[in-house]
């Protein structure tokens, strides 16, 4: 048996094979075809929605928010996207006032991903309360280890050089431990807000 995503006319198929043997094709009977091509269109839709926040997705960075927050433009789709596990001072906060450097974070962002391709790489949680993407900012396709995290992933920059503090949100804490490393480097070095 072949493995690997279903074609719809895999799922056609399927269906086909499902409803073979019925003893004959009433409007019942074709009814219940259709319901079950529908099915599984909405199965299969679903599956590969699911697939591809699970899998780093590349895009360009066409507006920062703040320095935590990027708008990406992911195969035509303008995408609101937060970064996982680092949280910059505030300078849009509407129920806040701008806080101490939050200016220098959010230039930084501007200045490192503002025009550049990055890869989203999502963890178990793509979506927050107000529909804005979680993911991991990458600079490349997504490395493994430290020295790539700390070479390539924005959301590692911002914390080593002292532009944010950790921020785990469960169930988003993949990089948590690595994180709180990279926070306690830039602090004993007194990098950026911790000066």
């Amino acid at each position: 048996m072949k493995t690997g995503k279903p074609s719809a006319l895999r799922l056609l198929s399927l269906t086909k094979r499902l409803t073979k043997g019925s003893p004959k094709k009433s409007p019942k009977n074709i009814l219940y075809y259709i319901v079950g091509a529908c099915i599984l269109s909405v199965f299969y839709y679903f599956s590969q929605s699911a697939q591809e926040t699970t899998s780093a997705l590349s895009g360009r960075v066409t507006r920062v928010v703040d320095g935590d927050t990027v708008h990406v433009l992911v195969s035509g789709e303008d995408r609101t996207v937060r970064l996982i596990g680092v949280d910059t001072p505030e300078t849009v906060h509407p129920k806040k006032k701008a806080q101490p450097y939050g200016k220098e974070a959010s230039d930084f962002t501007k200045k490192s991903l503002t025009g550049k391709t990055v890869w989203l790489e999502y963890d178990v949680s793509p979506l927050d309360r107000y529909q804005r993407h979680l993911a991991y900012v990458w600079l490349t396709p997504p490395g493994k280890g430290e020295a790539a995290i700390r070479r390539d992933m924005f959301n590692a920059r911002l914390l080593l050089d002292g532009y944010g503090k950790t921020m785990t949100i469960q169930p988003n804490s993949k990089y948590a431990d690595i994180f709180a490393r990279f926070q306690k480097e830039a602090r004993e070095g007194k990098r950026g807000l911790w000066k």
